[in-house]
Parts: C-alpha cells; sequence; structure tokens
C-alpha cells in the first residue's frame, strides 16, 4: 500500500513526457532538492525510479521555469511544491521571521541595511541570482562553502517568504520578489494556520498511503502534535481511517496509524529500482525500518575511514523489498558508471544480482555513459559484476 501510494508497481510509460511527471510531482507533493552530484542530483531520482529514463530537461522545464507551476520552499527540506503548496507553507515562513526578531545575535538583526537593498536590489532589476548581484559583501566567508552576506541575505529573506526561487540554471537559484513571479492568487491567498497544517497533513497522508503520525508529521516536517489535531478532523470528515499494522508497536501499545481514504491495495508490487537518500520511501529513517527491517543512514558526512556502505549508497528496491545498497558515481569524464560497492542484505533474493543488472544499464544510458565498472566491494559486488558480463 505504502509503495503503490508512491507510484510504484506500474510499468513504466514508453515515453516520460511532461504529463507524467506532472502526475508524479502531484502523487508525491514535493521533490527534495539537494546539491549532491555524485551520481546524479536527488530531486532527479524518484522520477527515474518510478517512470524510468527521460529527459531531464523535462523536469527542468517543468520545476525551474519561472512563473511555472511549481516553486521552491523549505517543506521537507528544501524541496520543490506545486505553487498550490506554497500559500499553506505561509505559518512557516511567519515563525521564521518571528523566532529571527525574538533573537539579538540572529544575523538579520545586525544586517537590516542589507535586506531592505536585497529587497530594492531585486525590484529595481527583477530575478537574479546571488552570483550576479553586484555589492562589496557579495565574497565567501570562511571555508569554500561559506555564504557570502548577498547570499545570506537572500536566503534571509527566502525562509520568509518576502523573496520566492525564480528558477534555476545549472543548479543555482535565481530570486525574486513573489510578485515578480507567482500568480497574484497565490500571493493574495489567505490560509489560516489550522487549515494549512490540516491541507498538509492530507497531502502527506495520501502521499504516504498509511502511517503514523510521525510518519505524516515529518512529510513536511510538522511535529507531531501539530500534525495530530488535524489528523483527527481528517479522521472526522472520512479522509483519514484508522487502521493497525501488524508489528507496529511501542512496546506491547500498538502504534496509532491511519490510512487515506483513496489508499488503494495493490494486488502486487513487481518492479527493480534504485531509491535517492532523499527519496519519500526511506527520507524517514524510523518508517523505514517499520516498512522494510531496513537500517539506513546517508553517509556523505561520514569520513571515508569509518564508511561501511559508501558515500551515496542508494538502496535497492526488488518488488515490496528493500533489498540491499549500492554506491554510485557517475565519471563523466571517462564515461564510466562506477559501482563503488555493492551490499545484500541477509535475506535478500538469489537473483537480486540479475534483476538490478538491466537497471543499472539503463542507469548508465540515462546519465550518458558508456560503460560500468564495479568495484570489488560489498557482499553484492561479485554477482553484480557477472550479472552484468551476462547480460
Amino acid at each position: 500500500m505504502a509503495l503503490g501510494a508512491q507510484g510504484f508497481g506500474r510499468e513504466h510509460p514508453p515515453a516520460v513526457g511532461i504529463r507524467q511527471l506532472r502526475g508524479l510531482i502531484e502523487r508525491l507533493a514535493l521533490l527534495q532538492l539537494d546539491s549532491v552530484n555524485v551520481f546524479e542530483r536527488s530531486h532527479y531520482l524518484p522520477a527515474f525510479a518510478r517512470l524510468g529514463a527521460y529527459d531531464k530537461a523535462f523536469l527542468d522545464r517543468l520545476t525551474f521555469t519561472p512563473r511555472g507551476q511549481h516553486t521552491e520552499y523549505w517543506a521537507h527540506e528544501a524541496a520543490v511544491i506545486p505553487v498550490e503548496t506554497w500559500p499553506l507553507l505561509r505559518w512557516r515562513m511567519q515563525r521564521y521571521r518571528e523566532a529571527a526578531m525574538r533573537d539579538p545575535e540572529h544575523w538579520a538583526q545586525a544586517n537590516q541595511p542589507m535586506l531592505d537593498w536585497l529587497r530594492a536590489e531585486l525590484a529595481e532589476k527583477g530575478p537574479l541570482p546571488a552570483s550576479a548581484i553586484e555589492h562589496d559583501a557579495n565574497r565567501r566567508r570562511g571555508p569554500w562553502w561559506g555564504w557570502s552576506d548577498v547570499k545570506r541575505g537572500l536566503e534571509t529573506l527566502f525562509r520568509w517568504g518576502e523573496v520566492v526561487s525564480a528558477g534555476r540554471t545549472r543548479f543555482e537559484r535565481s530570486y525574486a520578489l513573489p510578485e515578480q513571479v507567482l500568480p497574484t492568487e497565490i500571493i493574495e491567498r489567505s490560509v489560516g494556520e489550522k487549515e494549512a497544517i490540516r491541507q498538509l497533513v492530507a497531502r502527506s497522508a495520501r502521499a504516504l498511503g498509511v502511517g503514523t503520525a510521525t510518519d505524516i508529521a515529518d512529510y513536511f516536517r510538522l511535529k507531531a502534535g501539530e500534525a495530530l489535531p488535524a489528523i483527527d478532523a481528517l479522521v472526522e470528515e472520512g479522509t483519514l481511517v484508522p487502521v493497525s499494522v501488524e508489528g507496529w508497536s511501542r512496546g506491547a501499545r500498538p502504534l496509532p496509524t491511519w490510512m487515506h481514504r483513496e489508499t488503494t491495495v495493490p494486488r502486487r508490487i513487481e518492479g527493480a529500482a534504485l531509491l535517492s537518500p532523499f527519496d519519500p520511501v526511506v527520507w524517514y529513517r524510523p518508517r523505514a525500518e517499520r516498512l522494510f527491517d531496513f537500517h539506513y543512514r546517508i553517509e556523505i558526512y561520514t569520513p571515508a575511514p569509518q564508511r561501511i556502505y559508501g558515500y551515496y549508497s542508494l538502496p535497492i528496491l526488488l518488488d515490496d523489498r528493500l533489498v540491499g545498497r549500492v554506491d554510485l558515481k557517475s565519471d563523466r569524464q571517462a564515461g564510466v558508471l562506477r559501482v563503488q560497492s555493492a551490499w545484500s542484505e541477509a535475506d535478500a533474493p538469489s537473483d537480486a544480482a540479475e534483476r538490478i543488472a538491466p537497471v543499472l544499464h539503463e542507469a548508465a544510458a540515462w546519465q550518458g555513459l558508456g560503460e560500468i565498472a564495479v568495484a570489488d566491494r560489498g557482499t553484492l559486488a561479485p554477482a553484480i559484476a557477472g550479472a552484468l558480463r551476462i547480460s
């Protein structure tokens, strides 16, 4: 049920275009963004996992076009969302602003002139990336990843909702005043906090299919205490149905769980896919453990000698089970997809390597890479190397 709600279990369409991608975003409610590009940026991967290979330019056109049907905000983490979702997060924007104004140590307190100047600059010149704004303070401070004061100011205003995304070019975000890119109706739409959270919870539950309060709350980074009143209201109106899931318990007590009324029970889930570390199926790690008995932690920030599975390890989904993980790198200069390690779970099926090999071939072609190289690291690596040679 959870995988079906997420769009798995269907045959890949013969061709993937704007319509299929738009439908997927509507189903998932958001696409999480992340800058890591060692294999592929995260927001491209949920569509590849569910629909197969597609032209990434279609997704760019759909998500990063100014005045388009999608925008960005801190929804789960940084994420692409339908424009209609933006007003539902205005209460969060207000909270961020109020917290900054209460904190005398907050950067914004000492930099109001910079914020005023940035507002005026965008009003005069229109949408701009941070790199195109000319100011003495537009220099990085500290390490190479440090933000300039211009970038920090833009991100502060973005968090407050005073500045919005005007699309991206080569993944660099452009910034604009809301009236420059968002429809007037969206800017003027007023939704109270209670009703906004109710709508967000309904979208979360629909995307999850079935979930606990913490599962549902995490989807839009709500607190469980915020989500529970909305869950109760949605139960009362019939949108959510209380259910029990065998094995989901806290001690001897079952975990309260709800199913969205639109959730269907697929006859079966069949297929093979690679999941982004930021895919909704696995991004809330406690849920991934409850659903699949799969312990998963991304190791990007773990020092190399301490990594167990690899820098960018992607869970392997076969049918309705997570059976292993594979650490991928797109070596674009050499034209090689590098399988830097591959690991199987203890109960993985014997044909896991044979079933994942075609997905790796498809991933390499999708990335424009002509070869696949498998390092001899991990319990699944030898079998994958053999399966790739056979296929």
